[in-house]
């Protein structure tokens, strides 16, 4: 197996989970992630922020990036004394499972496509003809 190719499987295997793997999350992130997924309630921003220990941006941006990449969702909740806030929460484990299902489908098919026109090019029926 070629060195690139190597390389490539090796550092995929080294991704602590599928999330950083095929969304590209950061540790942050997957902290976010498991907090929102053991907690029985959604959460606002200002709770993440102080359950993470950073600042409400910083919160913010990650929440932000799990929205981005399907695996957490913003609801909006009434407030008591009138008007609303937003909660999030993961989103349905199984729609996760879909999305990483079809994402690797689509590597799976593209993949396929370039081989075939790496066969088309390269193939024995493709070498061009050479004059003696």
């Amino acid at each position: 197996m070629p060195d690139a190719v190597q390389k490539q499987l090796q550092d995929e295997r080294e991704c602590d989970g599928l999330l950083d793997c095929m969304f590209g999350l950061n540790e942050l992130d997957r902290g976010v992630f498991r907090l929102l997924e053991e907690r029985s309630k959604p959460l606002t921003v200002d709770q993440i922020a102080k359950f993470i220990d950073r600042e409400r941006t910083t919160a913010y941006r990650s929440v932000r990036r799990l929205q981005d990449a399907g695996v957490a969702v913003q609801e909006q909740e009434s407030c008591p004394k009138g008007g609303y806030h937003h909660v999030y929460r993961v989103s349905d484990p199984d729609e996760i499972a879909d999305e990483l299902q079809r994402m690797l489908n689509q590597w799976y098919a593209d993949t396929g496509q370039l081989i075939q026109e790496f066969r088309d090019t390269y193939g024995e029926d493709s070498s061009p003809e050479i004059d003696q």
